[in-house]
């Protein structure tokens, strides 16, 4: 492999796996009075954090690479991994580098963790992030642009500076760019997905979690660059899979791997979406406040934590496997994940209706052993291959 392709991938496997947040630390070494605010995944405006001069960093928790041991006193056993390892990180001080945290409306869970740290970091700015469930202009997008109004006061205090439109325009183009970068990269690896293998995609659109954007943005386009040049990276007889379910608690980076090893190339997934949860870019002219809105209204992604008429759950699941030549789905969502668990059952009966194989397991992110889902996995990959060739 290139040396500079190999020190790119381990350079963001570090950075994945650095639960002390260094990058973050060195980052505000850089200059005086610097501040970062943390944020759990998904449906969060990163521009207004960034327009106020502050990182944005995305916590996902702690995966497989801390013991949980004060995170279990906070949290019941029956819900998800992700919130007991978050308070793991911050009782144990790697969170002290942020000062400031946001939590969108992903569940009650998320809920509840947003008032466990009001009580346990009273010092700290700390808001619940609540994004509207009804996406017309009138309602949803009034409410919208109040929330937004709201949290873009709040984080001007916090920076101790306030930014006004020309900065917030500046920041959507920052971002503009680096989600365009992030979309042609999966479009890359959904045309050829042996040379940008969802292992290491993962990991590079992961940094941008505690990269600022700019430098995260460099980063994608170089990764790109060398994969594409690598040689010995040619066309491989796997099943291409949508992956589903893992929007939120993120599953540890041996699972995909063995998905792959399993013979299956992931063509399109719903990892990481804190980092690209428009879809579309944001117009840079006009009222920022109002383009951010609308943006949401009409470009954000469709998850199971954002409410959907009857009839359109699914839609973007048939799409995104259309779209992607995809030959079946694997749900793979984490264990007691309510809002994946519960549209599970309406995103299979989409695909039962135009006739797409799925198959489905759990996972935590601490999630250590691999064996059953490679058995799994393995067996659904060499089916639809045969069932594509009938």
């Amino acid at each position: 492999m290139n040396p500079e392709l190999t020190s790119l991938l381990d350079r963001v496997r570090e950075l994945a796996e650095d639960l002390d947040f260094t990058a973050v630390r060195a980052w505000k070494d850089e200059g005086t009075d610097r501040k970062a605010v943390g944020h759990m995944p998904i449906y969060v405006p990163r521009e207004l954090i960034h327009a106020c001069g502050m990182l944005p960093v995305g916590v996902l928790g702690a995966g497989d690479r801390l013991e949980i041991i004060r995170g279990d006193a906070y949290f019941q056993s029956y819900i998800c991994h992700i919130p007991r390892s978050t308070i793991e990180l911050a009782l144990t001080g790697r969170l002290d580098v942020l000062d400031g945290m946001l939590f969108p409306s992903i569940c009650d869970v998320i809920r509840n963790l947003s008032g466990m740290w009001r009580m346990l970091f009273p010092e700290r700015y700390v808001r619940y992030v609540d994004v509207p469930q009804n996406f017309s202009s009138e309602v949803g997008g009034t409410f919208w642009r109040r929330e937004l109004e709201q949290l873009w006061n709040d984080l001007a205090k916090l920076a101790g500076r306030a930014g006004g439109d020309d900065e917030l325009r500046s920041s959507i183009a920052i971002y503009n760019e680096n989600r365009r970068e992030i979309r042609e990269l999966y479009e890359a690896r959904s045309r050829e997905p042996w040379v940008y293998p969802a292992s290491e995609l993962y990991l590079v659109v992961r940094a941008g979690n505690v990269l600022p954007p700019e430098e995260h943005t460099l980063l994608l386009r170089r990764y790109r660059d060398l994969a594409a040049q690598e040689p010995g990276r040619h066309e491989q007889d796997l099943s291409r899979v949508v992956v589903v379910g893992t929007f939120c608690e993120q599953p540890p980076l041996g699972l995909l791997l063995t998905l792959e090893r399993a013979g299956c190339s992931i063509v399109d997934d719903d990892l990481l979406l804190g980092l690209r949860w428009l879809t579309e870019e944001v117009p840079e002219d006009g009222d920022p406040l109002d383009r951010l809105t609308a943006a949401y209204l009409t470009s954000s992604c469709e998850t199971a934590s954002v409410y959907q008429p009857e009839g359109r759950r699914g839609g973007w699941l048939v799409e995104s496997v259309q779209h992607n030549r995809a030959e079946g789905v694997i749900f793979c969502a984490p264990s007691f994940c309510d809002p994946a668990l519960l549209e599970q059952p309406m995103l299979v009966e989409a695909l039962a209706a135009e006739g797409i194989p799925h198959t489905q397991f759990k996972y935590s992110e601490n999630t250590g052993q691999f064996a059953v889902i490679r058995e799994q996995a393995g067996t659904f990959s060499d089916s639809i291959r045969l069932w594509s060739e009938a």
